[in-house]
């Protein structure tokens, strides 16, 4: 209980105190962005460079001319301190510059949501359409064996929501228009059942895992 209860004070009111120091702020709860899971906030996996923060509150705020009440929902960012400090099992969270953000689902009753279908924000994938790129089979076949790891990193999901390529889309085209984003890395698949067309989505190699059941924003 000690030891529960100093953590928890070190994680909501001295840690988001030292973050600045080192370049980051945490991601604040708004009515335009929220976390996806609390695991998230406690682990402290949900700090971010300032200008990467402005950019998920503008995109957000955007989003929601288009779909009133509804979220950006993120995954995993970065640590508060340090860059290089990995943030497992990710290769490239550790400046701050990084977050994982939701895909765009439909409610039963056909409303747009931001929550995922999985506990953990992972797993649950979109997998290739016939007739298009299937980059997961290709790197499998190359032996790249933790490609799809992440579907034993659900901790539970549900059938109710369906995944939405035209709301998605619309996210992935407001967060290409905002300058400071350098990248987002999506399988080529979905980029190509969205019909965009743009320099800054980009495949993330086979080294990494799947991304056909989340975005990878970057600055």
């Amino acid at each position: 209980m000690v030891f529960t209860s100093l953590y928890l004070l070190a994680t909501f009111f001295i840690v988001p105190k030292i973050a600045p120091l080192f370049g980051r702020v945490k991601i604040a709860n708004t009515p335009y962005l929220t976390q996806h899971s609390l695991f998230t906030v406690l682990c402290n996996r949900n700090y971010v460079r300032p200008t990467l923060h402005k950019v998920l509150q503008k995109t957000g705020k955007q989003l929601q001319t288009y779909y009133p009440g509804v979220k950006i929902s993120y995954l995993d960012a970065c640590f508060p301190f340090f860059d290089g400090f990995p943030l497992l099992p990710h290769l490239s969270h550790k400046d701050g510059k990084k977050i994982d953000l939701n895909f765009m689902y439909l409610l039963p009753s056909g409303q747009p949501t931001s929550q995922g279908p999985s506990v953990s924000g992972y797993g649950v994938f979109q997998a290739p359409k016939p007739g298009e790129q299937n980059k997961p089979a290709y790197c499998h076949q190359k032996g790249y064996w933790q490609y799809s790891f992440t579907k034993y990193l659900t901790f539970g999901s549900t059938d109710e929501l369906r995944y939405s390529s035209k709301h998605t889309k619309k996210l992935v085209q407001l967060l290409l228009r905002q300058s400071a984003v350098k990248k987002i890395f999506l399988e080529p698949h979905l980029i190509q059942r969205m019909g965009i067309q743009h320099s800054k989505l980009r495949f993330h190699g086979c080294k990494a895992v799947r991304h056909d059941d989340h975005l990878h924003v970057q600055l």
